[in-house]
């Protein structure tokens, strides 16, 4: 079987974190194919021999699979040397088992790519890189203070001190300076009043009956060691939050034009996330259900012998999902968007809510594609769609009823008024 070549001089590198094997396939007018291969240091002075290997066969095409985090600096040096970098997926250069070595992998690594089989991934520019790396390291140091809160809750929970119970946050300002009174003087009685903000709309009774438990001196430790945790924690995500807005300055443009999606007006850094994931120029993705099927948000193509095993949406977009997912549980309570919610109930009413939640990321994806690539603010218009009604269908009063309560509405009995 042979396989038509498309690219007459391409390379093929296989990544590990000590060494990369590179494989350059050069085809003549007759279409035989000669391979040169080498082996090089994945140290700074190993990539320039690498750089400096590829000038000498006037190579620069190079294929490569994304491994780990080692591909990273790989992809950096190449493109500082103006060198065209094609990044695939290792599900995509998957090869055979059996017969395979790291000199084989990246031979059949520059075979598909010479054939036009490899599906490349969108990688943005450099500095869309970095500050994607800062805004997902934001969501990390979210994660661990959210960890440490937990832990410190538990805590309170295993010494009876039930201030979960009486407060709303744990966290807040009366329920620090309790927590703290407490920690300062383990196993004495205290009044409470004083700690208690004026504005708290709990009983000081029951604050004062929550707070009759005994913390023992390992878990004073352990939850002095959580709550200094995370002020350090909240302490570095502030100075994260002032990097990231030093380097999302120069996107202002497009960031206020995300901003005019519902749902992304409210928090600063939620259109940042967007921006940081999918950048600013929408060239890259042909279509808006190309950007739709890349951040995961459509179903997927799994059919064989005419049947449909799965349509499952995939996983892709692990960082920038869940903040589509967020806006849209927001959106769908919002009586100032009908164009979400409308389809929200008609698609939940027989689908159910977590396809239909999916259907609203969709249309925050297209809007968001349509206005970053026309460059002009968000407007509903393209999503309110007249729908003429058929005059010649008749509906018995049960079957009206009916059908609203099929797209969400609840129906309750006229209350006489009474004078």
């Amino acid at each position: 079987m042979s396989f038509k070549i498309i690219r007459t001089n391409c390379c093929g590198l296989d990544v590990h974190k000590t060494w990369i094997f590179a494989c350059i396939g050069i085809t003549d007018s007759n279409g035989r194919t000669e391979y040169k291969q080498a082996r090089f240091s994945s140290f700074t002075k190993g990539l320039q021999e690498l750089c400096d290997w590829l000038v000498k066969y006037n190579c620069n095409d190079v294929c490569m699979e994304s491994t780990g985090k080692y591909w990273i600096p790989v992809f950096n040096i190449l493109e500082k040397n103006n060198l065209w970098i094609t990044l695939s997926h290792p599900k995509y250069t998957k090869p055979q088992k059996g017969n395979k070595t790291d000199r084989k992998d990246a031979k059949w690594i520059c075979d598909l790519y010479m054939c036009g089989m490899v599906k490349p991934s969108f990688i943005p520019p450099a500095d869309i890189r970095h500050l994607r790396d800062l805004v997902r390291y934001r969501f990390k140091l979210t994660c661990m203070i959210t960890g440490e809160k937990n832990r410190a809750h538990n805590c309170l929970t295993v010494s009876n001190l039930k201030l979960d119970e009486v407060f709303s946050d744990i966290f807040g300002k009366s329920a620090l300076s309790i927590t703290e009174q407490i920690l300062q003087h383990p196993g004495e009685f205290f009044d409470v009043k004083p700690f208690v903000d004026g504005r708290c709309k709990t009983p000081i009774e029951e604050i004062q009956a929550a707070v009759d438990g005994i913390i023992a001196p390992e878990q004073a430790v352990k939850l002095r060691q959580c709550l200094e945790h995370i002020d350090e924690l909240d302490r570095h995500k502030a100075e994260i939050e002032r990097e990231i807005f030093r380097l999302s300055d120069k996107y202002e443009v497009a960031l206020n034009l995300i901003r005019t999606v519902p749902g992304f007006d409210k928090n600063p850094l939620t259109a940042i996330q967007v921006l940081s994931e999918i950048g600013g120029d929408m060239s890259v993705f042909p279509t808006a259900k190309n950007l739709v099927s890349w951040a995961g948000c459509c179903p997927r193509n799994d059919q064989s012998n005419q049947k449909i095993k799965s349509t499952r949406i995939s996983r892709a977009g692990s960082y920038f999902k869940p903040v589509l997912v967020q806006v849209a549980n927001a959106l769908i309570k919002s009586k100032k968007h009908p164009e979400f919610t409308t389809r929200y109930r008609r698609i939940k009413s027989r689908r159910g809510h977590k396809k239909a939640i999916i259907a609203i990321c969709r249309m925050i994806l297209t809007a968001i594609w349509h206005i970053l690539t026309d460059l002009k603010p968000y407007t509903p218009e393209g999503f309110l769609e007249s729908r003429p009604v058929n005059e010649a269908k008749i509906l018995t009063a049960s079957q009206a009823l009916n059908l609203m309560r099929q797209r969400g509405y609840i129906i309750k009995d006229d209350v006489p008024v009474m004078n």
